[in-house]
């Protein structure tokens, strides 16, 4: 790799990575001691994904998210301090407090919605490419979702669509091996979900979602032929989650994946390996271990901004839920 080694792309897509790993042990603490509200699915062993791809999007290009989307808000530049204010239910948050851990949408950086329905977000981002399509703008979609929701009518019916209409949306597959606790060869006929795009006659590939180089150059691929106006293109990008479906659930899940599966996968560790290829090709340890402190000192400050922020006030418990306050149900109030 060193004869054509990007050592400022390196540096940022470890930036990236490191802000999302940070956050997610620090929503991993939050969660075991009850101090945050609702559920909690980390995206912990997959930044890899999320930092490649996000690293090559514009602010301007739509994200659509899954149930375990905090690492592609993150990863694509929100605010620390909003995203951990959003966990904490509080006012601050980027959907002041009214998303939550599986709902977080950030419209100033195109990120239009985290989903907790399988495959509900791909539809959404096909929906954002046919606008920039319709517009005349050279904007692109990133879908990501797992592998369990390549099993769902929706996101069928949007590849379909995606292709047959030249939309410019990239399909992003974080293939983790797992719908929540079932493996995806127990219940689906191919396990190489890349292929299935080959139906709807649009560009795949297959990467190691745990090499953050090999994902970002797959999507600056698949995005530079989108802004050409080429359509869609898919990847399936192979990972795994370090921790269970949800948090809280290690008790009821216990021993439905075999511990040397995971200390397998952990030894993959995207983040680590990634650090490692950058002081092999002459990044100095001195700027990979300011970027460490910078960000764990910006975690700290998210935290303490968080529990410092006010809950959103009762009364406002039905705002920002439609486009504008005449459109809202004439029998909607607050008892």
């Amino acid at each position: 790799m060193a004869e054509n080694f990007d050592g400022e792309l390196g540096l940022e897509l470890l930036r990236r990575m490191l802000r999302v790993r940070k956050f997610e042990l620090q929503i991993q603490t939050l969660a075991a001691t009850g101090e945050l509200p609702g559920p909690a699915h980390l995206y912990t062993g997959q930044e890899g994904v999320a930092a490649g791809v996000c690293a090559a999007l514009r602010d301007d290009d739509y994200v659509s998210s899954t149930h375990r989307g905090h690492g592609h808000v993150v990863a694509k530049g929100s605010d620390l301090a909003a995203c951990m204010a959003e966990l904490l239910a509080r006012e601050t948050g980027v959907c002041r407090g009214k998303g939550g851990s599986m709902h977080m949408a950030d419209m100033s950086l195109g990120i239009i919605g985290a989903n907790g329905i399988v495959a509900a977000g791909i539809p959404i981002a096909v929906g954002a490419a046919l606008s920039a399509q319709m517009r005349g703008s050279d904007q692109v979609a990133v879908a990501f979702f797992g592998e369990g929701a390549t099993n769902e009518g929706a996101f069928h019916e949007s590849m379909n669509l995606a292709s047959s209409w030249t939309l410019p949306v990239i399909f992003v597959c974080e293939n983790n091996g797992y719908g929540q606790m079932t493996r995806m060869e127990k219940v689906t006929a191919t396990t190489e979900m890349f292929q299935r795009a080959e139906a709807y006659k649009m560009p795949s590939r297959r990467v190691d979602g745990n090499d953050c180089f090999a994902v970002n150059v797959a999507a600056v691929d698949a995005i530079a032929r989108a802004r050409r106006g080429e359509g869609p293109s898919f990847i399936e990008a192979m990972t795994y989650r370090w921790r269970e479906h949800a948090e809280g659930l290690e008790v009821l899940f216990a021993g439905l994946r075999d511990q040397s599966e995971i200390d397998e996968w952990i030894s993959r560790d995207p983040v680590a390996r990634h650090e490692a290829v950058l002081r092999e090709n002459g990044v100095a340890g001195t700027e990979i271990d300011e970027l460490n402190s910078a960000i764990a000192a910006e975690i700290d400050a998210a935290v303490e901004f968080a529990r410092n922020s006010p809950v959103p006030p009762r009364e406002q418990a039905f705002t920002d839920l439609w486009a504008d306050a005449d459109s809202a149900p004439a029998e909607v109030g607050v008892a």
